[in-house]
């Protein structure tokens, strides 16, 4: 029995690697603090920077640390600006681009992500905000099938795989590349000082590309479109405090995950250079995540942890995924950042 578990323990790791099913893990990266990568998000948050002219970060991601031998991880890096203010009437444009690169399980697959970015962004009024954006990018992936075992090539007697035996399990290339498109729409709602209301839809993968390493054409081995909608809000309680509801769900192929909760920035140095940043939200049906964070003048460092509550705890003993983001706004000059108008609520 116990030989039989340690077989089907390294299939299903081979299985959330190497196939295209409805997973997510097996199909789309993705970032517990999705608000911390904005254009992988949705490309309409390219330029979409309440509170400054630019943004740079970087996100790292570690997960299935007990149940891969060698775990997920995943690596991105960002940066957008925005462009034309002062020729464009009460608009303006958004410019960025995103390499992300992910490595996950003993077979080293390998994702290698490169997007730029464009929107457009309109004010209505003096209180709302619309914004459309579509990126376009290129994608890799490479993976190195001796590094892999395969039921067929587990020893009974033994006990033990053997690499020497012959899988039938055959492999048309161990590199793949496409052309990969994503568009989407935001709306802001800001009222007052005070209030911050944010929502936008996304869609991914709207070309479909082929992602397969076989040359079996009897699967339909296109990507699902991966669908994208968030609804985020800001609301200063008080000087001291603002607080930030946020829900995200997306949907692909037979594969679905809502998160939602609320973070908190504290003002701890009274005039907002300094503030301290703690907060939960619930990944329905699979784990609490759990967040605290530290923001010195335009500089947000943030910390989480996945902290899993499914039956996916069994094999990996509790253990979920740690991710750390860390993002720098800034402003084109002094005399603009100054003169700026914050779209959300600051201290």
């Amino acid at each position: 029995m116990r030989r039989f578990q340690q077989v089907w323990r390294l299939w299903i790791a081979c299985l959330l690697t190497i196939t295209g099913s409805g997973s997510l893990l097996a199909q789309d990266l993705r970032f517990s603090q999705w608000f911390n990568s904005p254009l992988t998000t949705n490309p309409a948050n390219t330029g979409f920077i309440p509170d400054a002219d630019y943004r740079i970060g970087a996100n790292y991601r570690s997960q299935w640390v007990n149940v891969m031998a060698v775990p997920y991880k995943t690596i991105s890096v960002f940066g957008d600006a925005q462009v034309f203010r002062e020729k464009i009437e009460s608009g303006w444009l958004g410019l960025g681009g995103v390499i992300l690169r992910d490595v996950a399980g003993s077979g080293n697959l390998t994702s290698t992500k490169a997007y730029g970015s464009i929107a457009y962004h309109q004010m209505l009024g003096y209180a709302s905000l619309l914004s459309a954006g579509f990126n376009v990018g290129w994608a890799n992936k490479r993976i190195d099938p001796t590094r892999l075992k395969f039921p067929d090539q587990f020893n009974e007697s033994t006990g033990f795989f053997d690499a020497g035996v012959p899988t039938s399990v055959v492999f048309n290339s161990t590199s793949i590349s496409y052309v990969d498109i994503q568009a989407g729409m935001n709306y802001a709602f800001f009222p007052t000082d005070e209030l911050y209301v944010n929502g936008g839809f996304s869609v991914h993968h709207i070309n479909r590309p082929r992602e397969t390493f076989f040359s079996d054409n009897s699967f339909d081995n296109r990507l699902s479109p991966r669908y994208i909608g968030f609804l985020n809000a800001s609301v200063k309680m008080s000087p001291q405090v603002i607080l930030n509801p946020m829900a995200y769900y997306t949907n692909q192929a037979s594969a679905s995950e809502l998160v939602a909760g609320a973070s908190a920035n504290y003002n701890l140095s009274g005039d907002g250079e300094t503030q301290l940043i703690g907060g939960l939200y619930y990944r329905a049906g699979e784990s609490f995540i759990p967040l605290v964070g530290f923001q010195w003048k335009n500089f947000r460092m943030s910390f989480t942890y996945d902290v899993t509550t499914s039956s996916l705890s069994t094999y990996n003993n509790s253990r979920g995924a740690i991710e750390f983001s860390l993002v720098k706004h800034g402003f084109y000059s002094e005399y603009n950042g100054s003169q700026r108008q914050s779209l959300c609520p600051s201290f």
